[in-house]
């Protein structure tokens, strides 16, 4: 008797899972015998030599998944998946040997036209396909900032992957759900203390995914709800874009690597546990919210707006809370 839909997404997930978890042994064994270690220092939030590129396994089961779907369901996920290459590859190369911002940005930029042009080979409208022009570049690079203690890039994309399934139609479904098992299989590794960071590839690609759903998700769901998209990654952008604006206003040079977010505040204080579980709460929170207003037809802007003025009443506050704590890194 055929497998039913259900039967084969999970044979599929847990398959995602076993690939991830060997993609980031192999990494280990990879990143120590090629010296791609991340030292501590004053900008780093670690206290010992750990390995990088752990996210290679992440990158190989969102592109099976992509591959699978430009193969079986629409050839508009083939430049999708390019675009994934583009953004891994440059992560890549960059955990190998630093390049230039300029051309990592370019990169991302491109990938982001992949991302609409795929978009636009499965018939997504123009808002769409400007969602995927900025969508990109944008994640990408939160994703990247945030990657800063033990599991906080990887549950929230995780997380963001179970929502943003639950809400998008079988394709981007599917990518959703390989998202989840990804950075599930990924998750024991890096696990405070970690045994290996996702380095750019993985944060990178992570953030590249995010964006392809949350873009797939304004080509499919009706307009009413965009707005409601927002919602997943909000702790994720809240934190970058408010302490970004914070060290623009404040005179710093901003472009500089630091240890001023929020998440990197509070891990001194509290340890990197109790701050990632912290993020991941509110994100099932928003998660939740986003879902019932979907369901209930709820008006999108005011929903946001109240969780948006939380968050950054809740960012302020917990900012100067935790300026007094310069010392204890702990990860």
């Amino acid at each position: 008797m055929p497998w039913s839909e259900p039967a084969l997404l999970a044979a599929s997930a847990i398959a995602a899972l076993v690939i991830s978890m060997a993609g980031t042994a192999w990494a280990i064994t990879y990143a120590r015998r090629r010296g791609m270690l991340d030292q501590p220092g004053e900008r780093r939030s670690h206290a010992t030599a750990t390995p990088r590129g752990g996210g290679v396994g992440i990158v190989l089961v969102l592109l099976l998944a992509m591959i699978l779907l430009g193969w079986g369901v629409d050839a508009g996920w083939w430049p999708v998946a390019a675009g994934l290459l583009l953004v891994a590859g440059i992560g890549w190369g960059d955990d190998h040997y630093p390049l230039p911002s300029a051309l990592r940005l370019g990169v991302h930029a491109i990938a982001g036209l992949a991302l609409a042009w795929g978009l636009h080979l499965q018939d997504a409208g123009v808002p769409a396909l400007l969602a995927a022009l900025v969508l990109v570049p944008v994640l990408v690079n939160a994703w990247n900032f945030m990657d800063g203690i033990d599991g906080l890039a990887a549950s929230q994309a995780l997380l963001c992957g179970v929502g943003l399934a639950c809400l998008l139609d079988v394709g981007w479904q599917v990518a959703g759900i390989a998202l989840t098992a990804a950075c599930l299989g990924f998750l024991p590794f890096n696990r405070p203390p970690a045994r290996i960071f996702l380095g750019d590839v993985g944060s990178g690609a992570l953030g590249y995914a995010i964006a392809a759903l949350l873009a797939g998700g304004v080509a499919t769901l009706p307009s009413s709800s965009w707005l409601l998209l927002a919602l997943p990654p909000m702790a994720m952008l809240g934190d970058s874009g408010l302490t970004l604006g914070w060290r623009i206003a404040t005179g710093q040079r901003w472009w500089q690597a630091h240890v001023q977010h929020l998440y990197q505040r509070c891990s001194r204080r509290w340890g990197h546990l109790q701050v990632s579980t912290a993020y991941a709460l509110w994100t099932c929170v928003a998660i939740g919210i986003m879902l019932r207003a979907h369901d209930t037809r709820m008006p999108a802007a005011p929903v946001v707006a109240m969780m948006a003025t939380i968050w950054l009443l809740a960012w302020a506050w917990m900012h100067r809370r935790s300026a007094t704590t310069t010392e204890g890194f702990g990860r």
